[in-house]
């Protein structure tokens, strides 16, 4: 019976992580008109400080249960963040010619996306 509520749990994690993504992905992309894909890189790194944070509110603060914790990191955060869009729209950027943004946008979601999880572990720790 466990394993049916951590499924039921990451199922409803994820589908509310996937609507948030594409809303808020939405939303930043609506507040310009330019190739890059900056929706997907907020998102992302959203992604990532929440991730962190819970996890170390989870793992070092014992202030959420485990199934909030799966809830959160692997339902949630895994629909929510969204690493296939991220290769898709690397691609579109090399084969449009946008190389510069290529390279921007592999560098800032990586260095965003570590500061932000380290970032989150911090205050989860700490908070």
């Amino acid at each position: 019976m466990k394993s049916f509520f951590d499924i039921a749990l990451v199922f409803a994690g994820g589908g509310l992580g996937s609507v948030v993504r594409f809303l808020l992905g939405r939303w930043v992309n609506a507040w310009h008109n330019h190739h890059f894909p900056f929706g997907t890189l907020a998102v992302n790194v959203v992604a990532c400080l929440l991730l962190g944070y819970v996890v170390g509110i989870a793992d070092h603060r014992h202030i959420i249960s485990p199934s909030a914790r799966l809830f959160w990191t692997v339902g949630f955060c895994g629909g929510f963040s969204t690493f296939s869009t991220f290769s898709a729209e690397t691609l579109i950027l090399i084969q449009s010619g946008f190389h510069l943004s290529t390279l921007l946008y592999i560098t800032l979601s990586l260095l965003l996306c570590l500061a932000a999880t380290f970032s989150g572990i911090y205050f989860g720790e700490n908070s």
